[in-house]
Formats: structure tokens, C-alpha cells, sequence
């Protein structure tokens, strides 16, 4: 995806495909989806499958260079997920030939701080972990890196009468934050380039850290503003276009499902019926489009529908 907005420029650049959505969203059943119609070709397969990506975006805007949420990245230590662990891809090169250079980025910002959305962060030099991004500001809300702070302290204490499939998987999530912390934001508060910011703030002129709570407590999505024209670049409050039409399926992932839906409503209700271009983390190509209202419901309009 490439989108003008105003005078600023979007850019995703693509690490690799999603897959699995349907474990994140119990209640996409493959029923369920099929009521939504506009899903189809972009967001569900001709296999039925929900399709998404891992992504991220870069922003040219008023002469700054912005990057924001930068995937899973190469060579990290990540249990929850097998295949994510020890990844090897060509991002950087992918980035540069989509025209940009790491060293010329300006900020980067990050919507949360779960193992998709700060990799790339740091590259490993075969000694230690530096910023991909030597000359960014690292812009961190407070209230996430917080959260994430207090739950690496300690080891994971399994809830009263939880199954041990369910402990299994909740250790291996903690230890992989606890790794990520490690492996991809320390490194950068180290280096002297952490900026910890409370939201909503707006860092530079046009750009804005929007809270939007529920996925994890800190979440914040990112609107840009250029010319008149504005964009909203979701994060994990949304992960797939479903959750447009139907806001009230949550991630197994998500830290407070009820805040996250009502997050998702009064992001829908804001944006609803405007030109405001809502740009999705996740979404597959083409990513992006306008919401209006469908009866009680909601869709995406994008310009292949």
C-alpha cells in the first residue's frame, strides 16, 4: 500500500502474512462470516481463510520520516510462537527498496509493545542488539511501558483452577514479553533514544497518539493529520476488517476484551460516514479505505470495493 494524504506519504512495507486469525477470534466462525459479504476477495480467501499481515508503515510528513510499529524482526527469542522465533527475512532490504533509508528515520512509534509490533526495533550485530533506527526518537507511551515493566518482575503465577494447556501457553507469552523487553526496548532506552510519552500528545505537528485501550492497557493508535486531510492507523485495536462490521469480537490476545470493544465502537462511531482513511495494522492489501454505516453494522469501503 502506498496512500497520499494531503502532502504527507503512506508506505507499508510487508514482513510477512498473518496467519491463524481465526485462533484470535473465536467469534469469526466461518458462519459468521459468511454474513458479511464485503469481506470477500480482499480480507477472507477464495479457501475461506481470514487473510492479514504483519507490516509496517512509513510516514513522510512535513519533512520528517516516521516509522510506525515495526514487526517481529530477525533472530528473536520468541516461545509463543514457533515460527516467529529465530525469524530470518529480508525486511531491510525490503525497506530500502521501497525507497527509505534506517538512517534517516526520524521517530519511530510504537502502539504497543507485544513481539509483532517492536522486532525490528534492534537488529543483532553478532555481539549485542543495537537500534535498527540510530537516529530516531523511540517514542513509548508511559502507561504500556509500564504494564509491561511490572508483569516482567516476576514469574508467571497460574490462576486458580487453570487448565494446564491454558498455563502452558500464558508462560510462554510471559516469557517471550519478558524477552522482547530484553531483546528490543531495552536496548533502545540503553542507547539514549527512549522518549516516553503520556497519550494522547501530539509529538510533532499533525501526528497524534490516540489512547485506545483494551488490546493491552497502554495501546494507542496514531492519527495523522496533512492538508485537511486525516488518517487513523489502528494498531491491534482492530485486527481484521471483521471487527469493523462486528466490534464486539475480541482477541483472545486482547488484555480487557470489554474496553477493547468499546474502543473499537467509539473509533467506528468517530470515523463512521467522514473521509477519515482508517488504516489497518493487520489488514490485508489493500489495507485501507473509509468506514460508513451498514444498518446497525459497519463496513470498509476501499478503492477495490
Amino acid at each position: 500500500m502506498q496512500r497520499a494524504l494531503g502532502s504527507s506519504r503512506i508506505t507499508s512495507i510487508r514482513e510477512q502474512d498473518l496467519t491463524d486469525i481465526e485462533s484470535l477470534l473465536p467469534g469469526a466462525t466461518p458462519e459468521a462470516l459468511d454474513g458479511v459479504d464485503w469481506l470477500r476477495p480482499h480480507f477472507i480467501g477464495a479457501d475461506g481463510v481470514m487473510l492479514g499481515l504483519v507490516q509496517t508503515f512509513v510516514v513522510e510528513h512535513d519533512g520528517h520520516l516516521l516509522v510506525i510499529d515495526t514487526c517481529v524482526g530477525n533472530g528473536k527469542d520468541l516461545p509463543v510462537r514457533d515460527e516467529w522465533s529465530g525469524l530470518q527475512t529480508d525486511f531491510l532490504a525490503w525497506f530500502r527498496s521501497a525507497g527509505f533509508d534506517p538512517t534517516d528515520v526520524d521517530v519511530v512509534l510504537c502502539t504497543h509493545m507485544h513481539l509483532d509490533h517492536v522486532g525490528w526495533n534492534t537488529s543483532h550485530d553478532g555481539q549485542r542488539w543495537h537500534p535498527t533506527f540510530p537516529n530516531a526518537r523511540y517514542l513509548f507511551n508511559r502507561t504500556e511501558f509500564e504494564f509491561w515493566q511490572a508483569d516482567g518482575s516476576g514469574p508467571y503465577v497460574p490462576a486458580e483452577g487453570e487448565s494446564e494447556r491454558l498455563t502452558d501457553m500464558r508462560r510462554r507469552f510471559h516469557q517471550t514479553q519478558i524477552n522482547v523487553h530484553r531483546d528490543s526496548v531495552q536496548p533502545i532506552i540503553d542507547a539514549g533514544l527512549a522518549e516516553f510519552v503520556e497519550a494522547p500528545c501530539e509529538p510533532l505537528p499533525g501526528i497524534r497518539l490516540v489512547p485506545t485501550p483494551g488490546h493491552t492497557p497502554g495501546h494507542v493508535s496514531v492519527e495523522i493529520t496533512s492538508e485537511g486531510s486525516r488518517a487513523l492507523v489502528t494498531g491491534d485495536s482492530f485486527h481484521h476488517p471483521c471487527q469493523i462490521a462486528r466490534p464486539e469480537w475480541a482477541s483472545v490476545a486482547d488484555s480487557d476484551r470489554s474496553a477493547s470493544s468499546a474502543t473499537r465502537l467509539r473509533v467506528l462511531a468517530d470515523v463512521a460516514d467522514t473521509d477519515v482513511v482508517l488504516i489497518g495494522t493487520h489488514f490485508a492489501e489493500p489495507v485501507c479505505g473509509c468506514v460508513v454505516r451498514a444498518g446497525d453494522s459497519f463496513r470498509l469501503v476501499t478503492d477495490s470495493s
